[in-house]
């Protein structure tokens, strides 16, 4: 990560995605079906995910402090639906950061055990943010969602 400038500051957030496709409350779903099933699985080639995804300080949802929501979409853009487009906006709604958001936006490699997505904006106190993001997936399942571990470095005024 490139070095902060006068005036800037570093932050890592540590937290947990959770999505659930499907049940009584889903939290993400496929709201566009790609033209082809391109083999099986849940998710193909040109399918759109929206999501609401609750986000919270440790892996477990139910037991765990809630730090915000992640906002957004995916739209798969490989044959076999295993990368996506990712663009999501993780909100703060507890804590310190309470207000503020970071804007992660890339490629996304389900196939990889680590996936590094850019940092491509923040508001409030992550004003201007640059920087870098790794997830990665834990009980996770295409047709059914899990848990994602995001770990984000920033550098923000």
């Amino acid at each position: 990560m490139a070095s902060p400038t006068a005036g800037e500051k570093t932050t890592h957030l540590h937290f947990y995605m959770h999505d659930a496709y499907g049940g009584e409350n889903p939290t993400a779903m496929k709201i566009v079906s790609g033209p082809t099933t391109d083999g099986p699985g849940p998710r193909h080639f040109g399918d759109v995910v929206a999501f609401d995804n609750k986000v919270t300080a440790g892996p477990d949802a139910a037991a765990s402090a809630l730090v915000g929501r992640a906002q957004g979409f995916a739209v798969r853009t490989s044959a076999g639906g295993k990368v996506s487009e990712l663009n999501m906006t993780v909100v703060m709604e507890e804590g310190e950061y309470r207000g503020s958001s970071v804007t992660i936006l890339g490629r996304v490699d389900l196939s990889l055990p680590v996936r590094e997505i850019p940092v491509v904006g923040g508001t409030g106190q992550f004003r201007l943010a640059r920087g870098y993001a790794f997830t990665q997936s834990s009980d996770y399942d295409l047709a059914t969602g899990g848990t994602v571990e995001i770990d984000v470095h920033l550098v923000h005024n």
